[in-house]
């Protein structure tokens, strides 16, 4: 069975997507918005894995975010995203949705792009090193991410606002005050305060030392980097919360205590679960299993499709319009949805003048052969239009019945080797 798919535009008709914002109820929105008990609560969803220190700090990590402490005051977090590629993936979706939280809560939340980290390489959760990166290629994948960042924080406050004061969502890129640094200046101030049996006893460090490729200098300098980036952004933004995934815990550990040995201030770390294969291995560009989450790179409905495989059927919208004939679901997509879901589909553009029928349109559309055999597989019901059989080959297209609000009309053909066609149909009226 195939599926081509007819785009038809009539004059003074079309219409464009739905606002966003529609897609949320406000009671969900408000439900993902409390401020109260967020770190119990998303601990208890699975969302937010470990915490560190958990005991002995002046102030504990759980009176910061309490409303009802006293000198109560918004709390700044953030999370690190290194460019290595120039999109995110679905790995870093847990991260993105704790910054998301903190922020409904009322924090404010900085995604930190490891502009310079990159280079380097971070260790944590590799069997061996990554392949090194050129300045340049860094730069580029560097502004991607930052208007990666930006679109998603967009998305989020345009589906999830509910009218209550939000906190800042801000990206930075540490690159902006490592190309400062002189190496002798910063090994002299930096270097002094780090033990090497501490970072030698880092997981990451052990595993990787024990390997048979063992481990650069570079790599081994990374977490001496991150824990610089935990103080600067302490010293400049009073951030005292740095959230990661799971394997990211001895790097937060490294930053905790290089803060503290200056300051005598405590910090925390938040760890999220890393998102992992059936097989268990970890998601992501490095392991060759990466599901982009920059739509020129993983279609929305790949997107969703890695979860339905993960057998995670929270999400729909394309499945609607694709498998269980949603006449809904097709009227609210996009362009750009409906070239995404129809990828196989080759696109062109008609114009349809008044009285145009349904064999006219199967024609111009190259659905079916000319001809007898093209008129009786109308007659024997191999046409549908819109999920909705034809049989009447001179029968009229109708605006409303067979072309959708937005312009759409799905012109499925059953043939043994169909060729898929998309076309964008314009009234000659």
């Amino acid at each position: 069975m195939a599926a081509p798919m007819l785009r038809c535009f009539s004059r003074g008709r079309r219409s464009g997507p739905p606002s966003l914002s529609g897609f949320l109820p406000l009671e969900l929105r408000r439900a993902h918005s409390g401020a109260q008990g967020i770190l119990a609560a998303q601990k208890a969803r699975g969302l937010f894995k470990d915490f560190f220190p958990e005991r002995g700090t002046k102030v504990e990590l759980p009176e910061l975010f309490d409303r009802g402490s006293a000198g109560y005051t918004p709390q700044t977090i953030y999370c690190g995203f290194d460019p290595t590629e120039d999109s995110l993936h679905v790995g870093h979706l847990l991260a993105l949705q704790g910054l998301f939280h903190f922020q409904r809560a009322g924090h404010n939340v900085i995604a930190l792009v490891g502009g310079a980290t990159a280079r380097l390489g971070d260790p944590s959760g590799r069997t061996k090193e990554r392949e090194a990166l050129d300045a340049g290629r860094v730069r580029a994948n560097a502004r991607a991410l930052h208007r990666g960042l930006e679109s998603l924080a967009a998305n989020h406050q345009q589906l999830f606002a509910d009218g209550r004061a939000w906190g800042s969502f801000t990206v930075l890129d540490n690159s902006a005050w490592y190309q400062q640094q002189h190496l002798v200046d910063f090994l002299a101030a930096v270097g002094g305060h780090f033990r090497m049996g501490t970072l030698l006893s880092r997981l990451s460090v052990q595993t990787r030392l024990k390997s048979a490729e063992g481990m650069s200098l570079a790599e081994f300098f990374y977490q001496v980097l991150q824990a610089y980036d935990f103080y600067h952004l302490f010293q400049h933004y009073r951030c005292r919360v740095q959230l990661g995934g799971s394997d990211q815990l001895g790097n937060i550990m490294s930053g905790y205590e290089f803060i503290h040995k200056l300051t005598g201030e405590d910090v925390f770390g938040i760890t999220v679960p890393l998102i992992t294969s059936t097989t268990g291995a970890k998601l992501g560009k490095s392991a060759g299993n990466a599901v982009w989450l920059n739509r020129d790179r993983t279609s929305p409905f790949e997107l969703y499709q890695f979860f339905v495989r993960q057998q995670d059927d929270s999400v729909e919208r394309c499945t609607q319009a694709l498998y269980h004939s949603s006449i809904d679901a097709l009227e609210v997509m996009s362009d750009q949805e409906l070239k995404e879901l129809f990828k196989e589909a080759a696109f062109s553009e008609l114009v349809l003048d008044p009285g145009t029928s349904v064999l006219d349109t199967c024609r111009k559309a190259n659905a079916i052969p000319d001809g007898p055999r093209g008129y009786r597989m109308i007659t024997e019901g191999g046409v549908s239009i819109n999920h909705r059989p034809v049989t009447n080959p001179e029968s009229v297209l109708v605006v409303g019945q067979h072309i959708l609000k937005n312009g759409l009309s799905l012109l499925k053909i059953a043939t043994s080797s169909p060729l898929p066609v998309c076309c964008n149909c314009y009234s000659a009226e």
